[in-house]
């Protein structure tokens, strides 16, 4: 096995191209897996998908990465990390991985420019809102349905909202909107919040925000935008249409792990499986982040997780070698 170390050269297409480490995914975990290995001297690609930064590119603020005593804004947080990655040489592509070949050896991966050969792969394709599945969200997404607040909360100001959900995401959110809403009404389909304690305490102290318990939106409504939702109460089964302007939802994520059936051990909740050090069952191939994580779910430790799984991918990588050069030192004892 031949092993490059360095950049391609300018002008030389990247697809077909074989790379040590190619990271898909470029939220907190892949970013920070491409520093880890480009610091290594690996020559790294990172394939974005179809946007740079994953989940906390959309979140207004982040209070609780450490070194930022202040908070720091998601879309900037993902910007430094890409700058740091690539300043230690990991080149960060745009382009979604639409299929996988973890049967052969290099890893072959197929995108919409084309095949991306890697002799290890880091998966950090981190997991994607969760749908209400209700008649009108679909057909009313982008008008007046949303799962991003800080995409298009600037488009509700002086409105009424609907965040449906209980967690962090929720309350982080709720907040976030009463930047611009008039009214932010939380509705949970349980009699308490999940989300951490001093976010409920912001919550419940700001008097823009209102609660709605026990209740489960069953239908949003709304011909050319949203104009009410259906509610119904779990305990009572009583239901009623409540007039509002946006409908906000965050009731959690599924794992982007849709192009890996068949290829990589999945558990029952579509989450990748990995041990302790971040490697998944097929050698040479590692993930991180929320893609393999159900717990705990933090850009903090989705970082770690990426910075682990580099650490095993180059300690990996230096393994095939060694045993090549031994397999060919044999070879020529015998020739």
């Amino acid at each position: 096995m031949e092993f490059s170390l360095g950049m391609p050269a300018a002008g030389e297409p990247t697809t077909d191209k074989l790379f040590d480490v190619i990271v898909i995914g470029s939220g907190p975990a892949g970013l920070t897996a491409a520093l880890y290995a480009a610091r290594a001297h690996l020559d790294v690609l990172v394939l974005t998908g179809s946007e740079i930064g994953g989940q906390v590119a959309l979140t207004s603020e982040v209070e609780n990465y450490p070194g930022f005593p202040e908070g720091v804004q998601g879309p900037e947080l993902v910007q430094r990390m890409q700058e740091q990655a690539e300043r230690f040489g990991a080149r960060v592509e745009l382009d979604t991985i639409t299929a996988v070949d973890f049967q052969q050896h290099p890893f072959v991966l197929t995108g919409y420019n084309g095949n991306y050969l890697a002799r290890a792969v880091i998966i950090a394709t981190g997991a994607s809102p969760r749908k209400l599945q209700v008649p009108g969200e679909a057909e009313l997404t982008g008008r007046g349905v949303s799962y991003c607040a800080t995409c298009d909360g600037w488009f509700f100001q002086d409105k009424e909202v609907v965040v449906v959900g209980g967690g962090d995401s929720a309350m982080e959110e709720s907040l976030f909107l009463t930047k611009f809403a008039r009214q932010v009404t939380v509705v949970h389909r349980r009699d308490q919040l999940r989300a951490s304690k001093i976010l409920q305490k912001r919550a419940f102290a700001n008097p823009k925000i209102d609660f709605i318990w026990d209740t489960v939106v069953t239908e949003i409504l709304g011909e050319e935008k949203v104009e009410a939702v259906r509610l119904k109460n779990v305990k009572t089964g009583e239901e009623r249409v409540m007039p509002i302007d946006g409908v906000f939802i965050f009731i959690g994520h599924i794992p982007n792990t849709g192009i890996f059936q068949g290829q990589l051990e999945i558990d029952e909740r579509g989450y990748l499986v990995v041990d302790r050090r971040m490697h998944t069952n097929v050698p040479g191939v590692f993930a991180a982040g929320e893609v393999a994580d159900p717990i705990f779910r933090q850009v903090v430790t989705s970082a770690g997780m990426g910075a682990a799984a580099a650490m095993e991918a180059e300690k990996w990588l230096a393994e095939q070698k060694a045993e090549q050069e031994e397999r060919e030192q044999e070879r020529a004892v015998t020739a």
